[in-house]
């Protein structure tokens, strides 16, 4: 009793009642947004539209996704958490209703691209508002837990959908509307606006447009008495930048250290889509039947709810970039498994290897996320690091078509292989980006702020 109340407190324990709300209003979004998932059955079935057009509407949904991210993580560091969630879950909901009674397929066309911008603004909003609430020694279990209320919530969902689809796509889409007012209800009732108060003089931003060695963010450590002179002079130069260009989404879009990190969550997620994209055209091939597949995929998502809750003790001692070279590496390994995967056997077995590489990758790649955004800026991060999940969407299906149609089974060594190179490149890029982390905790510091404000050097005890 007492090492499962330890395990618990290890998992669950110590979070603010706001981030509760915050994962209930996640848990039941995720559970409830089923109706996309049958878009494009509802489109040949019930409004007889061909498959190229089928297509085409599904496409514009994954483009307006694409639109949403980036538009929800501006109007979340501008307009605020709390009310960018609210607007993006009634619109939401009003956009469902509209689709469950629209009958021309040029109206449901427009109004599946806006829903994909109003499924997509809340990410953002959702990680930012988790990072404003959140102390930063229990940000891993916080961000472990809303990868698991996602899988979860999308478990459910995948249930749900097919009994209510056999029954009334009409349903389909009301129930999913409400749904979404309900998880609007449990935000607006319980979740303040936990976006951070501007600061009468803000903190100065790192530049990040250079490397870090040029930025001199090797020189913005913890500096020994006496010593904050260069961390006032970048701080200085910093902030006299600012006066011609303020930051905003153009930062994360030049920011070298987090686009390099955004890359190789990009190849993570490139590999991720080879179970929904790829491998059942290879299973296919393989002579094997449609349940076989649903028995791969069901594997990874009882693993995922079962073993999730299990990760953060296992991983918290260990460096994150090591722990994201692991998770990439056991990716690779599972995918490159199926160059030899004749019979399903083979297949779940490597299920089991990618799946527990997703799950060790979750808690650190949304820890860096946090923790590489400026306190300002933190939403717009959030929107360019989730541009790595469409793009991720569109890249994998198109060249992995291809790749497996001329290559076979030799696609499966290749993606193994893109897996390896990316570890590799974790392991390099991890020791900059601590520094960097270094450098803006370093800023945050009541002492470091002092010190880096322009004008008068402070006296000599208030650096001690």
């Amino acid at each position: 009793m007492r090492a499962l109340r330890r395990w618990l407190d290890d998992t669950a324990g110590g979070l603010p009642a706001t981030f509760w709300y915050l994962w209930a209003g996640l848990l039941i979004n995720r559970a409830g947004a089923f109706a996309m998932l049958f878009l494009s059955l509802y489109l040949t079935e019930a409004r007889g539209a061909s498959e190229a057009l089928t297509g085409t509407v599904v496409g514009a949904y994954g483009l307006g996704g694409a639109a949403g991210v980036l538009l929800g993580g501006v109007l979340a560091d501008r307009w605020g958490r709390r009310s960018t969630l609210l607007a993006a879950h009634l619109v939401t909901a009003g956009l469902m209703v509209g689709l469950a009674f629209s009958r021309h397929l040029a109206m449901i066309a427009a109004l599946a691209a806006l829903v994909g911008v109003a499924h997509s603004m809340p990410s953002p909003a959702f990680v930012a508002a988790i990072v404003d609430v959140v102390p930063e020694r229990r940000r891993s279990r916080a961000f472990n837990l809303q990868f698991w209320a996602f899988n979860l919530g999308m478990a459910v969902a995948s249930l749900l959908a097919g009994l209510l689809a056999e029954a009334s796509f009409v349903a389909l889409f009301l129930v999913d509307a409400a749904a979404t007012v309900l998880a609007a209800a449990v935000i607006a009732w319980k979740v303040p606006e936990t976006l951070p108060r501007r600061a009468a003089t803000p903190a100065p931003i790192l530049d990040t447009s250079r490397s870090d060695r040029t930025a001199g963010v090797q020189d913005l450590r913890p500096a020994p008495v006496g010593g904050a002179a260069p961390l006032r002079a970048e701080a200085a130069r910093q902030t006299e930048a600012g006066r011609s260009r303020q930051p905003g989404l153009h930062t994360a879009l030049t920011d070298r250290t987090f686009l390099t990190f955004v890359g190789l969550t990009f190849v993570l997620a490139v590999l991720t889509m080879q179970t929904s994209t790829i491998m059942p055209l290879a299973m296919r091939s393989d002579g094997l039947r449609p349940s076989a597949y649903g028995a791969v995929v069901a594997l990874g998502g009882v693993l995922i709810v079962l073993g999730q809750l299990f990760v953060p003790r296992l991983i918290e001692r260990h460096r994150k970039d090591r722990v994201l070279a692991v998770s990439t590496a056991l990716l690779a390994l599972g995918f490159a498994t199926l160059a030899f995967a004749d019979d399903v056997a083979v297949y779940l077995a490597a299920a089991v290897v990618w799946t527990v590489g997703q799950m060790l990758a979750a808690p650190p790649n949304a820890q860096i996320n946090a923790d590489l955004a400026p306190l300002e800026l933190r939403a717009r991060y959030q929107s360019v690091f989730y541009l790595a999940f469409p793009a991720a969407s569109f890249v994998a299906p198109t060249l992995g078509g291809v790749s497996l149609q001329y290559l076979g089974d030799r696609h499966w060594l290749i993606v193994g292989g893109l897996g390896l190179l990316a570890a590799g490149c974790h392991l390099l890029a991890g020791p900059p980006r601590e520094r960097r982390v270094a450098a803006l905790r370093q800023l945050s510091t009541p002492t470091a702020a002092a010190a880096a404000a322009p004008g008068p050097a402070p006296v000599r005890a208030s650096v001690r």
